[in-house]
Formats: C-alpha cells, structure tokens, sequence
C-alpha cells in the first residue's frame, strides 16, 4: 500500500467505464491521463451505465492498478472494499451512503487508506472525531452530470467553509471546468475531476492547469 500523503490529491481522476465516450477504452484513457500528470486515480464504476460485469471489473481494476504503479500514482477504489482487497488498491473512498465510515475504518484495518465524502459542515464536524479518515472529498462545487444522485452545488464559498471546519485535507469535486476553475480556493488539498478530462482536448494542459490551482 502506498503512504497516504496530502499531495497526492492535487490532480485527482475519478472514472468508470459509465464515464467514457463510445470510442473511449479506459485503460488507454487513464494510462494517457496519467502520463499526463495526475496525482491520484479512483476507479468508480457503477450505475446502470456501466459497461463491465463483476468479472470484467475486477480484471480492468486490476490492470488500472498495475497502471497506477507503474507512474506511482494511488490506486483508489470507491466503495467496494472486496474490489479495493482483490486489486490491492491503495486506498477506498466511501460516501455518505455507503454504510457505517465507523465500521468501514475497523473492516479496512489499515490495508487502505481511506477517503470520505462530506457535503455539509455537520457532516465534516462529525467526520473530524472519527479516528482513521485520512480525507474528505467534497462537492459537488457547481453543477455536475456525472452524478445522478448529487446534492445542490455550494459553490466555492461553501467549500471554503468546509475546508476551514476539515481538521483534514479536502479535496473538492464537482462540475470542475476550464471556466470556472479559476473560482476555486487555493486551499484545498486538491481537486477531483471527472468530464474535465474524459473530454479533454488537451491533456497534458488542462492537468497542469488543475495542478496549478494549488501550487505553493
């Protein structure tokens, strides 16, 4: 397992094959992605547009894992700790509805580390006195398609506020875009993205603007 550091969610790529255009593999796709700078990468796939059976996912997670070594970038898996165990992932994310974090952190056991989702500063106060979070990913920023099931955006006011309650990094997420990227907080630990690059016309470009959000 790679040592979690703050750093690595300075450029952060979430993705599934429900993400991907027709003509779009993803292990071509992220392998680009993280040649082309990217600190971090989830693999989220799930919903009912997903395009992989169980079986599939498990051998694509594993490929996408070997990828994430190979540029040494985390491998990080979003709830599903059975997957996050079979691939060796570095690390699992899990939200607000994916059960008990309590529970979570003691099945984990320190084989990963782990990511927590928090909307709302209640959410986040909570969050800070339970022991073995390592971060919280918070969104969604401004409008997003890429979740169906997303609360109302805050806007970057709302993320500064949950950034100043977080006793731990942030990393925020949602509707990221070459327009409105220069809105965000320079404080953040980072930034996750999702159809910022998977229709990126400019790779290498638009991770380096991402990476430049928070550069000291």
């Amino acid at each position: 397992m790679m040592k979690f550091e703050p750093d690595q969610l300075r450029a952060y790529f979430v993705c599934g094959t429900q993400d991907l255009r027709p003509e779009q593999d993803i292990l071509e796709l992220v392998d680009r992605v993280l040649a082309a700078g990217v600190t971090a990468f989830q693999f989220r796939d799930k919903g009912p547009h997903s395009r992989l059976t169980p079986a599939q996912r498990l051998e694509i997670g594993r490929a996408l894992r070997q990828l994430c070594r190979r540029y040494q970038v985390p491998f990080i898996v979003d709830d599903d700790l059975a997957l996050a165990d079979a691939t060796a992932a570095d690390g699992i994310h899990v939200g607000q509805k994916d059960g008990n974090i309590k529970a979570t952190v003691s099945q984990v056991a320190g084989r990963h580390f782990i990511g927590y989702s928090c909307e709302t500063t209640a959410q986040i106060k909570k969050a800070n006195t339970i022991g073995g979070i390592d971060y919280y990913g918070c969104g969604p920023i401004f409008p997003t398609q890429s979740k169906t099931d997303a609360d109302p955006a805050f806007g970057p006011e709302g993320l500064m506020a949950l950034i100043k309650a977080a006793k731990r990094p942030v990393v925020g997420i949602g509707g990221i875009t070459l327009n409105n990227h220069a809105q965000l907080p320079t404080n953040a630990a980072g930034y996750a993205v999702i159809s910022y690059l998977t229709r990126s016309q400019d790779l290498t470009a638009d991770v380096a603007a991402l990476l430049a959000i928070t550069a000291k």
